[in-house]
């Protein structure tokens, strides 16, 4: 574990790299030192990512000087915190005075770094930086290339500079997202030493996934760049739901690639309290560093809008699922509580509208329970025309299975049905019924069964249907919308930067809004 923080000086060599065969040339000479190692710990991690020590420390057998009687674990955080806290000192007498950043003449500049989504596609993000930019700061993105859209290697938006580059998606098992990553981590560190040779960027905000983007960008932070952490979600939870623990040492680098990410972190953006626990408990942030920033619709284009009949293929209800089609998400869920539905009553039609790797595999699980005829599928589709759906949607979808993760998290889709004032039908999830409250109903986690009786029980109610709308946009505008979260965004901003009247009184102007 000691040759692990003595190789641990390897890392901060990778930067500045001439080429991407010098970036391998380096990685591979740091692995011969560090994979032994590396794989001697994990072998020593537990269930809950931690790492035992030698056994003849836990045993007794070593001497006085390295017996340690009262740990026998120590966790994954904290040994690398200690190789960030080497690496630091390393560079501590180069550092440089984040007020010398960036210059006092011009807005400051952010660059956001993005891996799981094109941008402006990633909704949080988009708001964020659009929020940014109003706010006074010069916003820089670098995010990948869409499948379909969000194609332009470059793009100003809005006034919002976005640089792309090409990736491919993984689709399988571990190994093709370690593929993925490591493509993501050569090509963003790459655009942003490039970025920065034009300019100085007084922030670097990072949303994972994944947990190495700030490492990704670790030159910036010796000029006096401060970093911001966003979470969109636990990595390690994500890891699990999709996984398990295996193989065990990709789970421990996802523990400390979490670990690293927030001691690299001057602020971290959570979006809701059970991230921020987590921030403050397995980040060992300070309390103060960490500002809670919810997913929120914009509520002036998620509103009631005029229903389209066809939507509803001649049936007299329709049912609707919009976001993300990931392993996690639940859609399995979803499709087999319709099939159940569908065994007492077929006067609805069910739309599920979204994207992701398990997509096909939802199309072919309504096809084999016989429901061609009862659920379509559109794909990915802009705001309006998710709003047009909602519009028309008698009952909306949330069906989200209990894991470490979903009862952390909150998802957007609720928020954005309730801005349109649809009814809710959801797992009783811990922070899909903080989201929620009254505006929804709630079936036992996993039941399917449960899940179809209170989509039945809701269709047969009109009138709670419209109650439940009603409460569930007034709870959006009042608790639940963006500007309340833009608020709390800029104080993260205030505090990584120090309160700016100028900032405060002057905004950028903004182009000519455009939906992404």
């Amino acid at each position: 574990m000691q040759t692990v923080l003595r190789q641990s000086a390897l890392i901060a060599d990778w930067w500045p790299c001439s080429s991407f065969v010098d970036l391998v040339a380096r990685i591979r000479s740091a692995s011969v030192c560090l994979l032994p190692q590396l794989k001697a710990v994990s072998e020593a991690v537990d269930s809950d990512g931690r790492i035992r020590e030698r056994a003849g420390a836990e045993s007794g057998d070593a001497g006085p000087s390295t017996r340690r009687p009262e740990r026998g674990l120590v966790s994954a955080g904290a040994l690398v915190r200690r190789v960030v806290e080497r690496a630091r000192g390393q560079r501590q007498s180069s550092s440089v005075d984040p007020k010398v950043a960036q210059p006092d003449s011009g807005p400051l500049s952010v660059l956001l770094l993005v891996e799981n989504a094109s941008v402006p596609t990633d909704t949080r993000v988009w708001s964020e930086c659009r929020s940014l930019r109003e706010a006074g700061f010069d916003v820089v993105v670098i995010s990948p290339k869409g499948a379909t859209r969000d194609l332009e290697q470059f793009e100003l938006r809005d006034g919002i500079a976005i640089h792309r580059f090409r990736m491919p998606y993984a689709r399988g098992g571990p190994r093709s997202f370690v593929s993925e990553y490591s493509i993501a981590f050569w090509r963003i560190s790459r655009i942003a030493r490039q970025l920065a040779r034009k300019r100085s960027f007084a922030v670097v905000h990072a949303a994972n996934p994944p947990d190495f983007l700030l490492l990704a960008a670790w030159p910036l932070k010796r000029r006096g760049s401060r970093f911001i952490f966003d979470q969109h979600d636990l990595v390690p939870e994500l890891y699990i739901s999709r996984f398990g623990r295996t193989p065990r040492l990709l789970y421990w680098l996802t523990c400390a690639l979490e670990r690293l990410s927030f001691s690299l972190a001057d602020v971290v953006v959570s979006p809701n309290n059970s991230y921020r626990n987590i921030a403050l408990e397995r980040g060992r942030k300070e309390t103060d560093d960490v500002f809670v920033v919810r997913n929120a619709p914009d509520t002036s284009l998620f509103r009631p809008g005029k229903p389209d009949p066809e939507l509803k293929h001649g049936k007299p209800h329709l049912l609707a699922y919009v976001g993300a089609m990931n392993a996690q998400d639940g859609l399995d869920h979803a499709i087999r509580a319709l099939a159940v539905l569908s065994r007492t009553r077929t006067d609805w039609h069910a739309i599920f509208v979204g994207d992701g790797d398990a997509a096909a595999d939802t199309r072919r699980l309504a096809q084999d329970l016989g429901l061609e005829d009862l659920v379509s599928f559109t794909g990915f589709l802009r705001a309006p025309e998710v709003v047009r759906v909602l519009s028309t949607a008698d009952i909306c979808l949330s069906p989200e299975p209990r894991s470490p993760l979903n009862e952390a998290s909150t998802f957007i889709k609720i928020a954005e049905y309730m801005a349109v004032e649809r009814p809710v039908v959801a797992y009783d999830l811990t922070e899909s019924r903080f989201s929620a409250g009254t505006a929804a109903v709630y079936a036992s986690p996993d039941d399917v069964e449960g899940f179809a009786s209170r989509i039945h029980e809701l269709l047969d109610d009109p009138e709670r249907r419209a109650a439940m709308g009603r409460l569930g946009r007034a709870r959006v505008l009042s608790e639940l919308s963006w500007e309340r979260s833009k608020e709390a965004l800029l104080a993260a901003y205030d505090r990584v930067l120090g309160p700016s009247p100028s900032r405060e009184t002057t905004a950028l102007p903004s182009s000519p809004r455009r939906d992404p």
